[in-house]
């Protein structure tokens, strides 16, 4: 059975620690059970990205879906900042480690932007509650120096649009979720 808990540094943010069971033959994982989030909204779609080593994804969130990590080959650098307006972790971040051992799925909430750095060849797969939306699309600046974020690297691998995404200053209200605690 995992072990589920929230996250101490933002709300909403639960943290599975997935059990691996060993033999001869190799290993078996349960990486999802919707009894472990009854709360959440059914996940309806799944995804798996490939990522070489010095890969930085993000920083993403979604105003109409939430995902659920896991990674399946790799260590990456996960971080999540809060977005919500009047959360009372608004603006703040928390980071954590992924795969490489530390076998750790994260259940992320609408509002809760994401990204994370990819140490080595990674593979990972997500479980979303909403299907694909391009509108629902929105990012925050994965250096934006108001966060305070240390990344592992200071030059990473970046797409076109996460380098053009804004300050989280910058991001209108209107554009982020309103938390709901």
């Amino acid at each position: 059975m995992a072990d589920v808990f929230e996250s101490s540094e933002i709300p909403g943010v639960w943290l599975i620690r997935l059990q691996v069971h060993t033999d001869p033959r190799g290993s078996f994982v349960e990486t999802y059970r919707s009894s472990w989030l009854p709360f959440a909204a059914p996940m309806v779609q799944g995804n798996r990205s490939e990522s070489a080593p010095k890969v930085l994804r993000g920083l993403h969130y979604h105003r109409r879906q939430a995902d659920l990590w896991t990674v399946q080959r790799g260590r990456v650098t996960t971080v999540l900042v809060d977005t919500r307006v009047g959360s009372p972790a608004e603006g703040k971040h928390a980071t954590l480690e992924q795969g490489g051992g530390e076998e750790l799925a994260v259940y992320i909430p609408e509002g809760v932007a994401h990204g994370f750095y990819a140490h080595d060849q990674v593979v990972m797969s997500y479980l979303v509650t909403g299907e694909y939306d391009g509108s629902d699309e929105l990012g925050v600046a994965w250096n934006d120096p108001d966060l305070g974020i240390t990344w592992p690297d200071g030059e990473p691998i970046l797409s076109e649009r996460d380098q053009k995404n804004p300050r989280l200053a910058d991001v209108e209200a209107d554009r982020r979720v309103p938390y709901s605690g």
